[in-house]
């Protein structure tokens, strides 16, 4: 695993999290994708080989692959593993116990990774290819037919989670999709419908049950809304590109980042905020300079751009 916290004070760093090392398997492709950079694979192959088997087998907090399916597990009660991690004293306000959604989206992204990698290396990919494909179709166990949209979260203690959350968007998004094409379409629907705001997606669907619109009062009050409802800018960049796979439009798919081109003149100057309420006016919340609402707008909007400028020129 990898940290998610490393304290001030030099005392042991925290590895409370589930998706950090999943998304690192994605940064790894990105890089050689864009470098080709083979000694570097070389030397990263058998770390990540490494953590995939640890992953099958089990590692901190529950986190394991069910032999059943093939999907990951994770979560014991009073953690929080994904990036969904507010807490009120001991209270976790979004606990995602079991299969959360865009967790299994990642682990099927990694798993195709590492067949990727395998076969850039000359070695036997078909062990990584095998468990990419059970995952591919386990995932199906994800569509929630009633609502033509995934679960959020199934096999937790309470069942499957029907909330409608932005964690589907990375199904879509992430270059391996263990989705259909068809489902695909209707996953970006629905959070076009319910989700979408000017700067990004909503955590929690208006209307669904303990949908909060305003990022307000103590921190007790805040903490219960963060995932609740509040938008974060940094998914905008994930709907972007998942409108972009299901249309293939990229000039419509540049005008949802275009809002956030304007924010940079308005919160802080030159830069994103982290969070916006629900409700409109979406007014700016959190941290007014936030990283990874900069970098996955920024990484949408040049990777968009590219497929714009290859389609003017085609």
């Amino acid at each position: 695993m990898l940290p998610n916290y490393f304290p001030d004070a030099g005392t042991a760093p925290e590895y409370n999290t589930v998706d950090a090392t999943l998304w690192f398997f994605e940064a790894a492709r990105q890089y050689f994708a864009d470098t080709g950079d083979l000694g570097f694979l070389r030397d990263l192959f058998p770390v990540l080989e490494g953590i995939a088997e640890r992953h099958r087998s089990g590692t901190r907090h529950r986190i394991h692959v069910d032999p059943a399916d093939g999907l990951l597990y994770a979560g014991e009660p009073g953690i929080q593993l994904t990036w969904m991690d507010a807490r009120v004293g001991d209270r976790v306000i979004t606990p995602r116990i079991g299969k959360p959604v865009e967790i299994n989206a990642l682990w099927h992204n990694a798993l195709v990774t590492l067949a990727e990698f395998a076969t850039a290396l000359g070695t036997d990919a078909a062990e990584w290819n095998s468990q990419a494909a059970q995952v591919r179709a386990s995932f199906q166990r994800f569509w929630n037919a009633a609502d033509q949209c995934c679960f959020d979260v199934i096999d937790g203690p309470g069942g499957n989670d029907p909330a409608v959350r932005p964690n589907q968007i990375f199904a879509v998004s992430l270059p391996q999709s263990p989705l259909t094409p068809t489902q695909q379409a209707a996953v970006v629907e629905v959070c076009a419908r319910r989700l979408l705001t000017s700067f990004g997606l909503r955590s929690l669907a208006h209307g669904e049950s303990g949908y909060g619109g305003r990022y307000e009062g103590g921190p007790a009050e805040r903490d219960a809304v963060y995932h609740q409802g509040t938008v974060w800018g940094w998914l905008a960049g994930p709907f972007a590109l998942a409108w972009l796979r299901v249309h293939g439009d990229p000039a419509q798919a540049l005008e949802f980042l275009g809002p956030m081109a304007q924010h940079v003149r308005s919160a802080c100057v030159g830069t994103l905020s982290e969070i916006f309420d629900g409700d409109p006016p979406f007014t700016p919340r959190g941290c007014f300079a936030q990283a990874w609402s900069v970098a996955e707008v920024l990484r949408a909007w040049t990777q968009i751009s590219r497929a714009h400028h290859s389609q003017s020129h085609a």
